[in-house]
């Protein structure tokens, strides 16, 4: 696995990098295939106090891109927002790679579980 982490109009600092690595070892415990992961910290001077600090992620996984981003006053608040999306977005798309029909329904289950008929062919 490729890790990138990069900032743009901002240095990012050995306790910043390590709480970006933090975050992402909780969301990554969930994917098995990842290739590549880039994370673009960034700061913008903007109208808007709420949205200066904006951490963006993207995720290649075995057949997939997954992209998120957040926004925030705080950078640490939106990484923390950042690693929730990503999150949601990964149980998402491994739900969806598993599939319906790996799961049993209901009647196939209760179909394995009767008991054998007690006709007898004599």
């Amino acid at each position: 696995m490729n890790l990138t982490i990069s900032g743009h109009h901002l240095d990012v600092s050995p306790a910043l990098r390590a709480y970006v690595l933090a975050k992402l070892d909780r969301v990554l415990r969930h994917v098995d295939q990842v290739i590549h992961v880039k994370v673009l910290l960034s700061t913008h001077n903007e109208a808007q106090k709420d949205g200066r600090q904006r951490a963006e992620c993207s995720i290649l996984v075995k057949g997939n891109a997954l992209h998120a981003g957040s926004k925030h006053f705080d950078l640490y608040a939106a990484i923390d927002e950042l690693a929730d999306k990503l999150d949601r977005l990964v149980l998402s798309h491994k739900t969806r790679t598993k599939g319906w029909r790996c799961t049993p329904t209901k009647h196939a289950v209760a179909a394995f579980a009767a008991p054998e008929s007690t006709l007898s062919f004599a």
